[in-house]
């Protein structure tokens, strides 16, 4: 079976992986060049933001692939030498008396329902664990067994798998239109006039999937959500844990440099950092880790989150178009969700059975979005 897929960030490429094992004849056609996007731009958090404020299957299809990475981890280090810096740092969640919400109990009740490894800890608990936090924390919760990994390292690794399966990438193929026979899909067509024929069609391009779709011929509301981040360089073992408050997440690295991120700004595909979200970001260190104040800001970039109107990604056919499939809308999540993504799009695209429950992440299904995961409020 040949398979196109659209889009060379982690989603597309490990997918392209995993049909590949599975026998498939896979193109992946990128806009630009590979993996420079969302996949890049990245935290690596393995874990959602809150969670809890989502639906249950969202928590079955996230443990599904966590669950995933450990293999995920051998296989790519096995297959090409490299090391994806995967850590478990556990995820510390601080609270403030001024907070705007209270998410403590919303957090326990999900973490005992799912069985997530939860500790509580007052004040001085907290600071003896992270003591560049504030005093002002009145405790925390932790979760001793989140990880996170270096985005950048587990693209070159995906990159260097790809090559070794064989799967052939083009990078600078934008593609334009679908070729159809007999109302079913038989391939695409790029910018440049190439055409390159498929059975199948996955389209995976993050934050462009929705304009695409729209080229396409049908509807897909996936946008892009811009964040910004900033980098600063410390020494190892400042922090240990990565630290998540609603007004900034901390990420250290094994190297000692700490992420800031990251702002939500809903301005289309306007790229560059700005001094009035470096300004927020670092206001925001001040109030929760005033002990990383002498840090040297080493670095700033940004990137487009594919944003979905109920924060849930897209994962299946595409309605009344035989061949074409979706994986993309991943929001914030696209990193912690890429394993099972790849499983579960490699399946059904050669027809095999997926164990998992995906009608919630259907492609058209109707949103009437309460939870406020979805785009933030211009």
């Amino acid at each position: 079976m040949k398979v196109v897929v659209i889009g060379g960030g982690i989603i597309g490429c490990l997918t392209a992986c995993f049909l590949k094992q599975r026998g498939a004849d896979v193109v992946v056609l990128e806009r630009g060049k590979a993996g420079q996007e969302a996949s890049w731009a990245g935290a690596g958090i393995l874990c959602p933001i809150h969670p809890w404020l989502y639906p249950d299957s969202f928590t079955h299809l996230i443990d599904a692939s966590l669950a995933m990475y450990p293999a995920l981890r051998a296989q790519l280090e096995a297959a090409t030498g490299m090391s994806i810096e995967w850590q478990k740092s556990g995820l510390l969640v601080p609270f403030f008396a001024d907070d705007a919400k209270d998410h403590k109990q919303a957090a326990i009740d999900w973490s005992e329902r799912f069985n997530w490894d939860v500790e509580r800890l007052d004040t001085a608990q907290t600071i003896a664990l992270e003591p560049s936090l504030s005093s002002a924390t009145t405790g925390s919760l932790l979760w001793p067994a989140v990880a996170q990994l270096r985005n950048p390292r587990l693209l070159q690794a995906v990159r260097a798998w790809m090559e070794k399966l064989g799967v052939e990438l083009y990078e600078n193929a934008e593609v334009t239109s679908l070729l159809t026979s007999q109302d079913a899909v038989a391939g695409v067509q790029c910018a440049d006039g190439q055409r390159f024929d498929a059975d199948q069609v996955l389209l995976a391009s993050g934050s462009w999937s929705g304009e695409l779709a729209k080229q396409l011929g049908f509807a897909l509301p996936v946008k892009p959500v811009k964040g910004q981040i900033v980098l600063l360089k410390g020494e190892p073992g400042l922090m240990k844990s990565i630290v998540k408050h609603d007004d900034a997440y901390f990420v250290p690295r094994a190297d000692g440099r700490v992420l800031i991120g990251a702002s939500m700004e809903f301005v289309g595909f306007e790229r560059g950092n700005t001094e009035q979200v470096t300004d927020q970001l670092m206001a925001s260190m001040h109030k929760i880790a005033p002990g990383l104040k002498d840090l040297q800001v080493e670095k700033q970039w940004m990137g487009f989150r594919p944003g979905s109107p109920d924060g849930l990604p897209y994962l299946g056919h595409v309605p009344n178009m035989k061949g074409l499939w979706v994986a993309s809308g991943h929001y914030r999540n696209g990193v912690a969700l890429a394993p099972i993504t790849a499983q579960v799009m490699s399946r059904k695209i050669l027809g095999e059975s997926v164990e998992i429950d995906c009608s919630d992440f259907s492609v058209g299904r109707v949103i009437d979005d309460v939870s406020g995961l979805g785009f933030p409020k211009i």
